[in-house]
């Protein structure tokens, strides 16, 4: 079985993990392993592709990124782009592909599998935003940063007597927000899904000062919309491929530092983790979690169910799903 395998998107911790899993798998099998470089750019024109031997998965699960690098590249937009790696994929020779990525990845995983294409998923974002599994991998990672940073934060701002708004990734979700904010000891934590109004947030930092804490920490997510801060046409009109705006450019974190400070008169801060939430060493949850997804990936093609990704609950047994023991997973991206 020749077996290919690309990362799509942003990169997050445990890429390497669930790419070993896929690739040690195929070589145990008896079969060959093609890597896809660049995410879907590596299927666009003449291709670019190269066979990986064994070897090539070793030492690599705890090293973050992705040793078959990642663009966000979207053949949906580009003329022809979905045929060249329809094409691609039949001049390479691959039995299957196993793609690892979150909801634009896998969006075009779908139309690919829509389209005869041998495709499987694996579920990859940072941002736990994927409805097809409850768990996705880098996340765990990214909660842990985030936690930490807090911890840091913390000293500083009760050292200055500040209050300080720290901006996390997490898109249109705030589960990177919910949990790193909980796990830090976040005052008070704002997500897309339940924004509050300016003068609530105003209100909860003099409170703080007030009941005797001269200090005080904010979590919100890069996503979240309020009025008094801007809109998303305030990130320059910059997109990706895939149509999303740079919320980064946007800079709701510094945006709401500056509006509590006028309003409340205490010195207000506004820092950023940034990539680092998505760079370095996965945790053992996410090296554990994307072994396992790479794993069940590839049974899956090896079944032959196509269309397919390997998006279940942590609480049940990839070996299981992949054994036949439990419902099918979800199509890509549905």
């Amino acid at each position: 079985m020749r077996v290919g395998i690309l990362t799509g998107g942003g990169d997050a911790p445990g890429l390497n993990a669930a790419i070993r899993a896929v690739g040690t798998m195929t070589h145990a099998r008896g079969g060959s392993v093609v890597q896809v470089r660049d995410g879907w750019k590596g299927l666009l024109g003449d291709g670019d592709l190269a066979d990986l031997d064994q070897s090539a998965f070793e030492g690599i699960l705890h090293v973050g990124g992705t040793i078959l690098g990642s663009s966000r590249t979207n053949p949906m937009k580009i003329d022809g782009g979905v045929e060249q790696c329809l094409r691609t994929i039949e001049h390479a020779g691959l039995d299957a592909l196993v793609a690892i990525g979150g909801d634009d990845t896998l969006s075009v995983a779908r139309r690919l599998a829509a389209e005869g294409a041998p495709v499987v998923g694996c579920p990859k974002t940072m941002d736990n935003d994927l409805s097809v599994t409850e768990y996705c991998i880098g996340f765990d990672t990214a909660v842990g940063i985030v936690a930490e940073s807090l911890d840091r934060i913390r000293t500083t701002a009760a050292s200055h007597h500040r209050a300080v708004v720290v901006e996390v990734m997490g898109r249109d979700t705030g589960w990177v927000a919910l949990d790193g904010g909980i796990a830090g000891g976040a005052d008070l934590i704002v997500v897309p899904e339940f924004p509050p109004h300016l003068d609530e947030l105003v209100e909860h930092v003099q409170g703080r000062w007030s009941s005797g804490h001269r200090y005080s920490i904010v979590v919100v997510a890069e996503g979240v919309e309020m009025p008094e801060l801007g809109g998303r046409e305030d990130a320059g009109g910059e997109r990706d491929a895939f149509g999303h705006v740079r919320l980064s450019k946007r800079g709701v974190g510094e945006r709401l530092a500056e509006a509590i400070e006028e309003r409340t008169g205490k010195e207000t801060r506004s820092v950023s983790p940034s990539y680092i939430q998505r760079g370095g060493t996965p945790s053992a949850y996410d090296r554990i979690w994307a072994t396992r997804c790479g794993t069940v990936s590839f049974a899956l093609a090896e079944k032959g169910a196509f269309g397919m990704t390997s998006g279940a609950s942590p609480l049940r047994s990839p070996v299981e799903l992949a054994a036949g023991g439990r419902p099918p997973s979800p199509r890509c991206c549905e």
